[in-house]
């Protein structure tokens, strides 16, 4: 397998860095003025770095000759000894703190005049004949001591060490050689200042694995894991760690290690929103001792606690949150007046950032700090709160990745700017997800660049739960932060397969493309740990979730049949592939690919057989027992590979691996299984698709109508509700009615075909036949057929059209007829998302807002033909997205701006407005992040038969469309709505 490595290909999305990097790459040679060998006929190059400089230097170069090692077997000699260089050195320090350096930059030999006063930078550079006795020298200075390590550890990447080498058992393939052919490089600053993760809801997966495994001499999450996570994010170039804070783990701050082994990867310290200035008060508070976490009656006792916390950690580097919540996560008691509350939050605050002055003896302004308005919090803040204005805004995201809030025009000219808050993995309410990260990569592009453009650039944070399964996740999401310019919606939706290609061979790409962007297609209408379809913590009576049928209809559109198929096929693929691979590679592509994509798989065959089961048991079929042992088969395989997973590597791994996440979810759970008692003699049952009402509906079995300008296929069950095989034969009334099969045996159910031979079936819109179904004493049934087949119009005339078809018109968002834009708002294609698998944005979510009533505003024009006229429900199916802030302008006359708004009409008709937004933790907003999709539905008008245009206009810029569907009185139920209806 062919492994030449760079830093980066040209999408820039295997580690998120510049294009820049990739002037740092393998090469056969090593003579040339440019390259440098590190490895070449048994010899290696020598590593030098300055005793004076930074601890994290020592570590990042030791780290590198091991990577050296991984890849050649040969690790690179490391000294901080200079008297006797070797002809080939490594020289690798921080500028103003390498003497070897300095000397280079006097001789002039060296200019890096580019890093000065740069955040986070480096200079790479092959030097000749630097000093006496040196033919080359590979320089890698950074403008920092996180600079520095990054340099080195970019070219560990160009070797072929993935920052996943040990949390993911990325593979390293072997080489004899290595040499770098290296352009000169200096490296931007990264786009966003602090950039790192939160390890949260521990307490299933890292916890118990550091518990018994790893850390278990501790019996806790301690230094030895906490220095695996700064690593992890030093090599991601990432900078930032809010570390785990459940009650089960020991705190961070309790273990003194802990901050000297962060300090010693260059880490920053932070903690999150209702963590004040660094103090866990889920497991540090003590309430027997210290009494009730109460800022109005136990203000000097807070005080006392988090004036020592600074002490403590004072030397060392930190963002402090400034922050006033309850114990853990939830709200501090007091006054239910706002008024009141924001008075208290403001004090707190103030006294808060007080302290920080008091005890590091610097200016409130050169103290880092950031204030995260989470949940109830960010009531309080737009009650008017005041916070300073070099304190960091962290904005959060709805926990469901929609960013609630961004920088209003007033709050952009911060000079603390703004931050996010961003969950892969959440705890809470409506619904957990812990087990499994699904989140769309092009949905977290688009919230995130709407964030970022809105100043969100000095602070991001991810929520990572305990990493495990958030691996790509958290690449993408650091990367991002590292270089957002790198990524764009063309390349958004590739970046997870190019990432896997590099680690397991571009021969995969195309098939990592296929598998990736139909696992994120199917989760984003629904992730796996909601397949469940219940509420969590409800009632008071019933706190855990009551798991029920789901909306993924099975006689409707195909889509359940659609979504099994789906996973099926993919799952398929994985297996292929881990079958294909060298063991070397299996254990890094069992965690990385193989185990979300069959575990989603199993999960949603376990679930939608289990409802199919009860659907079968209600009419009696016989196949029913067969549909609960394949969801049996399901729930059982899903077992096997989890603890496949925790057996990888002899157990490196075990217990991380659970389904089992969070206090009241069962999604994962067997689920409700039916049986039926069947009569010996056989006896016909008959279900024709469409048919999802079994009773009080209707006499008659009808096909939905076959449509001359699509002409596709439906189908019926033929299923046997007794125990002695049924004999069946088919006979229709006319030749023109096509059935895959006439006549058979069937011991449980067959699918059937039909089809029409558009030769031979008559003109007009009312043509109908009949399939008569026998069985002989076991039955016998009647199946209507109905075609519409009008003279007019034409195939022709109709071509590239959406077209009625048995009541509805459905259109995917992507495939608009025209557009309409001006110099503020550009149309976006959005690849891979939404529920047609691409969706349209109208318009840059910081542009300015349009008027949607004015004739020449943006929009996406969609024709279509109708066959009546008169009323038409339009539903426009959109991103869930939230005003993008409060502090609006003027809305005038008989307008708002409480709530997004965007256009919707029929030819010049009145425009209506709907919204993507709502309140959180509104039914609506349930309803909404659930499925990833908020469906609007508006009554217009049509006059007459025909030709027409919907229109979905731009209000306030950024609405993204997936679907628009127009019901005419003929749509279904179903979870996802029909399919597009447009003539090819």
């Amino acid at each position: 397998m062919t492994k030449l490595k760079v830093i980066l290909i040209l999408v820039a999305c295997l580690s998120g860095v510049s294009t820049v990097w990739a002037q740092v790459s393998l090469t056969k040679g090593g003579s040339g003025a440019d390259e440098f060998e590190l490895v070449k006929s048994g010899k290696a190059a020598k590593l030098y770095y300055d005793i004076r400089d930074f601890e994290v230097i020592k570590k990042s170069a030791h780290l590198f000759s091991n990577d050296v090692r991984l890849v050649t077997d040969r690790e690179i000699a490391v000294s901080e000894a200079v008297e006797e260089m070797s002809s080939n050195c490594i020289i690798v320090g921080t500028l103003g703190h390498n003497e070897l350096i300095d000397k280079l930059i006097l001789k002039k030999k060296l200019d890096v005049s580019t890093l000065k006063d740069k955040w986070e930078s480096f200079h790479i550079e092959v030097v000749r004949n630097p000093f006496p006795g040196v033919k080359k020298a590979l320089v890698v200075v950074g403008s920092d001591r996180r600079g520095t390590a990054y340099g080195l550890f970019s070219i560990s990447e160009s070797i072929g060490v993935s920052p996943w080498y040990w949390w993911a058992d990325a593979p390293v393939a072997k080489r004899k050689e290595l040499c770098l052919k290296v352009q000169k490089m200096t490296s931007e600053e990264p786009t966003v200042k602090y950039r790192g993760i939160f390890i949260n809801d521990e307490d299933w997966g890292l916890l118990r694995w550091a518990k018994t495994n790893f850390e278990k001499e501790r019996g806790n999450i301690g230094p030895k894991t906490y220095a695996k996570v700064c690593e992890l994010l030093l090599r991601l170039k990432a900078n930032y760690l809010c570390p785990a804070m459940h009650e089960a783990s020991t705190a961070f701050n309790k273990i003194p290690e802990n901050k000297l082994v962060a300090d010693s990867f260059a880490i920053v310290m932070g903690s999150v929103h209702c963590e004040p200035l660094l103090f866990n008060n889920a497991s540090e508070w003590d309430k027997k001792t210290m009494g009730d976490w109460d800022y109005v009656n136990n203000k000097e006792m807070l005080d006392r606690v988090l004036r020592q916390r600074v002490v403590d950690n004072s030397p060392y580097e930190n963002v402090y949150t400034l922050a006033l919540r309850g114990l853990h996560d939830k709200a501090m008691g007091g006054s239910s007046d706002m008024k009141e509350r924001v008075k208290l939050l403001g004090d707190a605050l103030n006294a808060q950032r007080q302290l920080l002055v008091d005890v590091i003896k610097k200016p409130a302004n050169e103290i880092p700090q950031a204030f995260t308005p989470y949940k109830e919090v960010l009531d309080v803040y737009n009650a008017g709160l005041e916070l300073p204005d070099d304190v960091t805004i962290i904005w959060p995201d709805d926990n469901y990745g929609y960013m609630k809030r961004l920088s209003s025009p007033r709050e952009q000219k911060r000079s603390g700017r703004a931050g996010v808050y961003y969950h892969v993995s959440y705890l809470g309410k409506p619904h957990d997800y812990l087990w499994m990260s699904t989140i769309s990569p092009a949905l977290m592009y688009e919230e995130l660049r709407k964030a970022y453009d809105a100043t969100a650039d000095r602070v991001w944070l991810l929520n990572v739960g305990d990493i495990k399964s958030c691996e790509f996740s958290m690449n993408l999401f650091l990367s991002m932060a590292y270089d957002i310019n790198a990524f764009g919606y063309h390349n958004i939706s590739t970046c997870q397969a190019r990432w896997l290609a590099d680690m397991f061979g571009q021969e995969y790409y195309e098939d990592f493309r296929d598998i990736t962007t139909t696992f994120y297609h199917q989760s984003f209408s629904r992730k796996p740990e909601l397949m469940g379809w219940g509420y969590q913590w409800s009632t008071n009576k019933h706190g855990k979730e009551r798991n029920t049928d789901t909306d993924f209809s099975f006689t409707n559109y195909r889509e359940a049949d659609t979504r099994l198929a789906e996973y099926d096929r993919i799952g398929t693929k994985v297996d292929s592939i881990l079958q294909q691979l060298p063991e070397s590679e299996k254990a890094g592509f069992y965690q990385l690919l193989y185990y979300p994509v069959k575990g989603c798989e199993y999960l949603n065959k376990m679930v939608l057989y289990g409802q199919k089961n009860r659907w079968y048991a209600l009419q009696g079929r016989a196949a029913t027992d067969s549909i609960a042992k394949e969801a049996k088969a399901c729930y059982d395989s899903l077992q096997i590979i989890t603890q496949g997973y925790n057996s990888l590597l002899n157990g490196k791994w075990n217990p991380v691996m659970t389904t089992r996440q969070g206090f009241a979810a069962s999604y994962f759970e067997l689920p409700k299984l039916l049986d039926v008692s069947l009569p010996a003699a056989a006896s016909l049952g008959v279900l024709t698709e469409g048919e999802d009402v079994l009773r009080g509906k209707s006499s008659i079995r009808t096909l939905p109508a076959f449509n001359t300008y699509f002409r596709q296929s439906y189908y019926f069950d033929l299923f046997n509700k007794g125990l002695a095989p049924l004999e069946w034969n088919l006979e229709v009334s006319d030749d023109w009615i096509i059935v895959n099969r006439k006549e058979g045996v069937t011991k449980q159910e067959e699918r059937i075909w039909v089809s029409v031979d558009w030769s031979r079936v008559p003109v007009g819109e009312r043509v109908s036949g009949v399939i008569d179904v026998m069985a002989g004493n076991a039955g016998k049934d009647k199946i209507y057929v109905s075609v519409f087949n009008p003279s007019s119009p034409s195939l022709q005339e109709l071509d590239t059209l959406f077209v009625e078809h048995n009541g509805y018109v459905s259109i995917n968002a992507a495939d608009y007829h025209r557009k309409v834009e001006n110099e503020d708002i550009k149309i976006k294609l959005i690849p891979n998302l939404g529920f047609e698998d691409a969706s349209v944005q109208l318009g840059n979510p910081i542009a300015p807002v349009q008027r949607t009533g004015n004739s020449t505003v943006p929009r996406v024009e969609y024709d279509f033909y109708a066959f009546g006229q008169g009323s038409v429900d339009v539903y426009t199916y959109v991103l869930p997205t939230f005003t993008l802030s409060t502090d609006k302008d003027y809305a005038g006359h008989e307008a708002t701006n409480i709530e997004t708004k965007y256009g919707v009409c029929i030819d010049d008709g009145p425009v209506m407005n709907p919204s993507t937004s709502s309140f959180e933790y509104a039914q609506i907003w349930y309803e909404s992040v659930l499925k990833n999709c908020r469906i609007n539905k508006t009554t217009l008008h049509i006059n007459e038969p025909g030709k027409h245009t919907v229109k979905v206009l731009c209000g306030d810029p950024g609405t993204v469309l997936q679907k628009v569907v127009l019901d005419f009185g003929g749509m279904q139920r179903s979870y996802l709505g029909p399919r597009p209806t447009k003539t090819k």
